[in-house]
């Protein structure tokens, strides 16, 4: 188990589904989030998918829970992983919204990003961020990540295309 002095990151159950349920259903949790969160999904969906979330080598998943009620609020991981290359794609979904602006984003992906090169032995890890989230782009930097360049219009939300900020951290600037 991974743990800072708030959070702690555990395996995802499929009993988790309910959390993930109502996250999906709230549009502000899901607005900055895969594709996959474009529209409500059922229970039985979302069991379905937890129960073989982490059945691929090229993906690993978290729960985030809150340290002192063991409540899960969030989900984190790594994903699209390749062992030759040694890189993958962060990713994070904070669900809970009584937990935003609290600096779980960083404290998450400070841990995971450790975990991706200290014993996953990545030596790249990368990620986007939608433009209009300035606070995930400000989690990420303080968590060492690097501006590369923009995606210029590759999302699209509410109705328009938006730009993606791409960013990564190297092994050896961790």
């Amino acid at each position: 188990m991974l743990k800072s002095n708030t959070i702690k990151l555990r395996s995802l159950e499929v009993e988790d589904y309910a959390e993930f349920y109502a996250w999906s259903c709230d549009r502000d949790v899901t607005q900055f989030s895969l594709s996959t969160y474009a529209y409500p999904q059922s229970k039985s969906d979302i069991s379905t998918w937890l129960s073989t979330i982490n059945s691929s080598p090229k993906t690993i998943s978290f729960g985030i829970c809150c340290q002192e009620t063991n409540k899960l609020i969030g989900y984190a991981g790594i994903a699209s992983i390749s062992q030759l290359n040694r890189c993958g794609e962060y990713f994070i979904l904070i669900g809970d919204k009584a937990y935003w602006g609290k600096g779980i984003g960083t404290q998450v992906t400070k841990l995971i990003t450790d975990y991706g090169f200290n014993t996953l032995g990545l030596h790249r890890i990368e990620l986007t961020a939608y433009a209009t989230n300035p606070s995930a782009i400000k989690a990420y930097e303080k968590a060492g990540y690097q501006h590369e360049g923009i995606k210029r219009q590759s999302g699209f939300r509410n109705g328009k295309f938006v730009d993606k900020v791409q960013m990564s951290v190297l092994s050896d600037e961790w």
